[in-house]
């Protein structure tokens, strides 16, 4: 069974996050993702290619084949059941989570991952609203809309976020906004797309670009 170091875990995982609806990933994106050069990438690419975890043609871009999508997926449901462990279990802030699980992710043991599964009870979603891929790599759906397609006098609840960065997660805090809030929608500002919302007994203006990055249902 082949192993792979820390490094190229991020690598296989970023060209699973970055191919979705695309059948190859160009050398550009991952060394804007990994945030390095693109004659590294090149190098780890080879790597991988070697190793058969990828699919590389110079100039023609990546793919994963079957057994990188599988490592891939492993680990990001690594990476998330660890987020709902901190969130949930831990008390950590849901914009601390992303950091820690990054370096938790990379423990190999299987059987860790399926203890830690069953004592979360199983769960289907991380603390952002990703989906959390099963032991078999298969990935719960859900029918989420945003938030700036919501029709006023609508109610819904919030199910995730399409930005899971810290300062856009602390803006959420600073607004009272949860996974779970219930949000009706109160007003569409027609001049600036932006929403006025009822969050319990509280109105909030929100802007249009925010509203974008809510997932409601």
């Amino acid at each position: 069974m082949q192993t792979f170091s820390p490094t190229e875990e991020n690598y296989i995982k970023a060209i699973y996050h970055l191919s979705k609806g695309k059948e190859t990933v160009a050398t550009n994106a991952i060394a804007e993702a990994m945030e390095t050069t693109a004659a590294s990438v090149t190098d780890m690419l080879r790597k991988l290619n070697d190793k058969q975890i990828i699919d590389y043609t110079k100039y023609k871009g990546v793919s994963l084949t079957t057994e990188g999508r599988i490592i891939a997926t492993q680990l990001v449901r690594k990476h998330r059941l660890w987020e709902v462990f901190l969130k949930e279990k831990l008390g950590f802030a849901w914009d601390k989570v992303h950091d820690i699980a990054e370096q938790l992710e990379h423990i190999r043991s299987e059987e860790l991952t399926e203890r830690l599964d069953g004592f979360l009870g199983n769960p289907k979603f991380d603390p952002h609203g990703d989906p959390i891929p099963d032991a078999k790599g298969r990935i719960h759906t859900q029918n989420y809309k945003l938030l700036s397609e919501v029709s006023e006098g609508e109610q819904v609840v919030v199910v995730g976020v399409k930005d899971s960065s810290a300062k856009f997660l602390n803006y959420l805090d600073s607004q009272k906004i949860a996974l779970g809030s219930k949000v009706q929608m109160e007003q569409k500002v027609e001049f600036d797309n932006s929403v006025k919302v009822k969050i319990g007994d509280t109105n909030t203006m929100i802007s249009d670009m925010a509203a974008s990055l809510i997932l409601v249902m």
